[in-house]
């Protein structure tokens, strides 16, 4: 597999996207050939085949929406009342795991 010609595909249909064009494996040859990009003959029908029935809009706004999504869902989830202020003191009592230093193990810097 080639990065340049997958990336080149990427970028062909996320112009296509962008100009709400259909993508289809004959319209990101296209926009490869206007750009002087030579990839191998599969690999726009590939593209266009896997980008089926997906909307590339909503694909793209939910990349970065896996990326701590765990503590919005987290405060909808805590009942109503003393619970959520309760919880709070708690979170402020965990502590960090202590590393071992070397200095545990009778190594040190001067010995």
């Amino acid at each position: 597999m080639s990065t340049i010609e997958e990336q080149a595909c990427v970028y062909a249909a996320l112009v296509l996207q962008d100009d709400d064009v259909a993508i289809t494996g004959d319209k990101i040859a296209t926009l490869l050939k206007a750009a002087n990009v030579t990839v191998e003959p599969f690999w726009p029908g590939l593209f266009a085949k896997a980008l089926e029935g997906v909307n590339v809009a909503d694909l793209i706004s939910s990349v970065s929406s896996g990326v701590g999504g765990g503590a919005p869902a987290a405060a909808a989830a805590a009942p109503s009342g003393d619970a959520p202020a309760a919880a709070a003191p708690e979170a402020k009592k965990k502590e960090e795991p202590k590393e071992e230093s070397d200095d545990d193990m009778g190594f040190g810097l001067f010995d």
